[in-house]
């Protein structure tokens, strides 16, 4: 893609009403807007960054054999009545409207019942089990503080996949593959050395949920964490009984801040008895579906990677999702260096491989570098008379300082494995 064509710019100043450094550095290199607080907008460059993230959880989800949909973000009082979850004295964040004839509608803070209600057309008989559903659906939630950027909004998309299944050991065993798959997506995000499976209080549903918590300081949790043994404790749930049921100690763990990044529970039968979601089994007897719950909120990902992943300078995307693999700068105006640019981005374009074109004209080379650590792609690639010197084109790694130089030959052969 050609920088010259982007519609957006990057903004030197920090913007001053916001004070979590992921919406600061999103904002500050074109990445999002912000419509008002909780709300923002993605833009070319975030919204490569956001539809890369979704589509990696996608993959993980689709490998578990889960089916994707999508159900409406408007939900009806009648759906979650039975529940008790539509009054405000239990759910404090739902946006509610009224329409024109009067009769009250919801927009989705979560899916779990419209979810069991979905499922009541299509199960009957043990037959019909197990079954994974999952969507990236819009979600709103009166939240009264919304000042962590995009990792907490009042509006924005999560994967929410819920697991039916014939009975708790059934369930068990899709509820612990799931939890391997939040695994390989952190991993694959570049999060996995910092994310940690956190147990976490599990309501009226089980004894325990499952966080993944990311350390960072921008974190809205303290939990306690054995780095030897990979796991956390929240804070919440956190007594000397648990540890002695862990196998843990609390020598072995120390205090962090984290952010959860996803989180895993069961739901038992709370919903499917609540709404008569049951399954006849071989022996001709009725019984509730098990259920299961599983989140990930791609934006509140996407902010908590760059607050894990930045420096004074700006982001640094971990190249599963940056918004494009190579940075290219055009350093000066000659007919020489503009001719070198222009085959290079043709080259590797050719080849497959995803460039960000600096070739803005009328500005200046300290401001191109500037821009490029702070939007961050994992690679720099720089034409300028100097390299052009050695008919080659100098190559960094955001991350690191040193340099080097290359053919174009020889970045495709790099760059295409």
């Amino acid at each position: 893609m050609r920088q010259s064509l982007l519609f957006t710019k990057t903004i030197k100043e920090t913007p001053k009403d916001e004070v979590s450094k992921n919406a600061q550095l999103l904002l500050r290199a074109g990445f999002i807007y912000k419509e008002m607080a909780g709300a923002y907008g993605f833009l070319p460059l975030g919204l490569r960054v956001f539809k890369k993230i979704e589509q990696l959880i996608r993959e993980e989800m689709d490998s578990l054999g889960a089916q994707e949909i999508t159900l409406p973000s408007l939900q009806n009082k009648e759906t979650w009545e039975p529940t008790n979850q539509w009054d405000d004295e239990q759910v404090d964040i739902w946006f509610k409207t009224t329409l024109k004839n009067e009769s009250v509608l919801g927009l989705a803070f979560t899916h779990e019942a419209p979810m069991t209600k979905l499922m009541l057309s299509y199960i009957n008989s043990y037959r019909d089990l197990p079954k994974l559903l999952y969507q990236f659906q819009t979600k709103f939630r009166n939240e009264a503080r919304a000042k962590s950027g995009i990792m907490r909004s009042r509006e924005f998309v999560m994967k929410d996949m819920y697991s039916f299944c014939r009975s708790n050991e059934e369930h068990a065993v899709v509820y612990e593959q799931a939890k391997q798959a939040y695994l390989r997506i952190f991993s694959r995000l570049g999060l996995g050395d910092i994310t940690y499976v956190t147990y976490a209080s599990g309501g009226v549903f089980a004894k325990f949920s499952h966080e993944f918590q990311t350390l960072t300081d921008a974190g809205e949790d303290t939990i306690y964490v054995s780095r030897e043994k990979k796991i956390a404790v929240n804070k919440e749930v956190y007594t000397p009984e648990l540890l002695a049921e862990l196998g843990l100690t609390s020598s072995e763990l120390s205090e962090e801040k984290a952010a959860e990044v996803g989180n895993i529970f069961n739901l038992g039968t709370r919903f499917s008895s609540a709404l008569g979601l049951a399954f006849i089994d071989e022996n001709g007897e009725k019984h509730d579906v098990i259920m299961g719950s599983y989140g990930i909120g791609p934006a509140r990902v996407m902010g908590t990677i760059v607050e894990a992943f930045s420096d004074e300078k700006g982001i640094k995307w971990p190249e599963a999702i940056a918004p494009f693999r190579l940075h290219l700068l055009s350093l000066g105006d000659s007919a020489g260096v503009t001719h070198a640019a222009e085959n290079a981005y043709s080259k590797l374009r050719a080849a497959g491989i995803e460039v960000l074109f600096d070739d803005r004209a009328g500005i200046g080379n300290g401001a191109k570098f500037i821009d490029a650590d702070l939007i961050g792609c994992p690679w720099r690639l720089v034409i300028s008379e100097k390299s052009l010197t050695h008919n080659k084109i100098e190559l960094k790694e955001r991350s690191e300082n040193d340099s080097s130089l290359h053919t174009v030959d020889e970045l495709i052969s790099k760059f295409s494995q």
